[in-house]
């Protein structure tokens, strides 16, 4: 839920005639968000008009406008993240949650951020690809002293391009981020632009990664590559909210990436175009269409298409660990090899113990085992016909010809229209297929040694 107090509400900003001079002078007020739900657009109600973003399973922070500038407000705290149903982290965020809230102005918008440090530890906020003065980029140590725990610093700045940016820390950085700390910043034209299509829905959200291990809610800060929980928006399938739109809607979605690797991000059912990236948009000579986009690490890239197709269309990272929760690292590989039964008697010896099925993993998930509190299955959620076996980075696309404009509820499982499902062959038997005939005698493997010998190595 969000909380507020009187200079904002949850669905709007105030306007600064509505306040008194002394308000106005103060510092605003803070507002806080704990639900893990995908909040709806927040609509402008003061400064430049815009077409609001709708972040996945997160919200867009409120403002005020004092004197012509827009003012916000982040809250550098240790926050609760629900990363699905029944498995809870301990992060650091902003504004209550992790990522922090969305920050969305208007291209020529004078913007003004008071940071206010409530870590253990000394914090900075870098704005990612944004253009402003050297002692506004937010580098402690190099642009600025650091700020203190229990003190506020004030940013302010004008939004000088429209795009898709990101905001983080950039004091401890390692440890920060790998808490959680981040968010999302959106400028939006001015004007009608020629690069900028006007969109029905606009999504976005970032790319993230912990490592957590089973049974425990606090991330291990150090690990560089290893990562057993991958997220969108600190969230991992089946916590994942569903992109619901309206067929033939322009949809864009935005995605950033502050993981410590690239992730081959792709949609089934639809071609996009990247039409954006932290750079500016894209020349239009410079678009193609694709179905997967690869996102390194600090990149932003923003993809449009037609929702043309109805369905519910797999939307996910390509690697296919990243779509798996939680994965463990020496789990064995044990295709071919019956051990079902010894390993549910290992299991109730040791918890923890875990071991690749027979046939696969699916096993896994098959056996039931039980895993400790507060750890996050793997391969799980459900769909209208069993199993969908993913977690991670792992999300659906709704497309519905009756999904009302600016209705972003989850419309359920898609009504198959007859006949459109595969299914079971019960006609006549297939015949065999041809099949080439198997070379004679065992294979064997042919090593050719360089002439000379190993010429003294060994």
């Amino acid at each position: 839920m969000i909380s507020r107090r009187s200079l904002f509400s949850a669905g709007a900003a105030v306007a600064a005639a509505s306040v008194s001079r002394v308000a106005m002078a103060a510092l605003p007020e803070p507002v806080l968000q704990t639900s893990a739900a995908t909040a709806p657009p927040l609509q402008p109600a003061t400064g430049r008009p815009y077409r609001p973003v709708v972040t996945l399973n997160g919200w867009s922070l409120p403002w005020r406008m004092n004197h012509g500038v827009k003012e916000f407000h982040l809250v550098a705290e240790p926050v609760v993240r629900e990363m699905s149903p029944g498995f809870n982290a301990n992060l650091w965020g902003y504004n209550g949650q992790s990522p922090g809230p969305t920050i969305e102005v208007v291209e020529g918008d004078r913007v003004r951020i008071f940071v206010t440090n409530r870590l253990p530890e000394h914090h900075a906020v870098h704005w990612h690809g944004q253009r402003l003065p050297n002692g506004m980029d937010g580098v402690s140590g190099l642009t600025q002293p650091s700020i203190p725990p229990g003190k506020t610093f004030v940013y302010e700045f004008e939004a000088r391009r429209p795009g898709t940016f990101m905001y983080h820390p950039h004091a401890d950085e390692m440890v920060q981020m790998a808490m959680g700390m981040y968010g999302m910043w959106i400028t939006h034209p001015k004007a009608k632009h020629p690069l900028i299509a006007d969109v029905d829905r606009d999504f976005c959200f970032l790319l993230n990664a912990f490592d957590i291990e089973p049974g425990s809610a606090t991330p291990k800060v150090m690990t560089m590559l290893d990562f057993n929980l991958w997220a969108w928006n600190s969230r991992i399938f089946p916590g994942i909210d569903t992109l619901n739109v309206r067929l033939n809607d322009r949809v864009r979605i935005r995605v950033g990436n502050l993981t410590m690797t690239n992730h081959p991000i792709h949609l089934h059912g639809h071609e996009f175009e990247v039409t954006g990236t932290d750079g500016g948009p894209v020349p239009k000579s410079a678009r193609w269409p694709e179905v997967t986009t690869d996102i390194a690490v600090g990149q932003m890239r923003q993809v449009e298409f037609i929702a043309s197709e109805e369905g519910d269309w797999a939307f996910h990272c390509h690697k296919s660990h990243h779509t798996m929760n939680a994965m463990g690292h020496d789990v064995p590989t044990m295709i071919g090899v019956d051990h079902t039964d010894v390993a549910r008697k290992i299991t109730k010896l040791i918890p923890g113990y875990m071991a690749m099925g027979e046939r696969g993993m699916a096993d896994m998930a098959e056996m039931e085992m039980p895993l400790p509190d507060n750890t996050a299955p793997m391969m799980t959620g459900q769909g209208p016909f069993g199993g969908v076996e993913m977690g991670g980075m792992f999300s659906i696309l709704k497309v519905r010809r009756d999904q009302k404009p600016g209705d972003y509820r989850d419309p359920g499982w898609f009504a198959h229209p007859k006949g459109t499902v595969a299914h079971e062959w019960t006609g006549a038997p297939l015949a065999e297929p041809v099949r080439a005939p198997a070379p004679a005698g065992e294979a064997a493997v042919k090593a050719r040694k360089p002439e000379g010998g190993h010429n003294g190595h060994h």
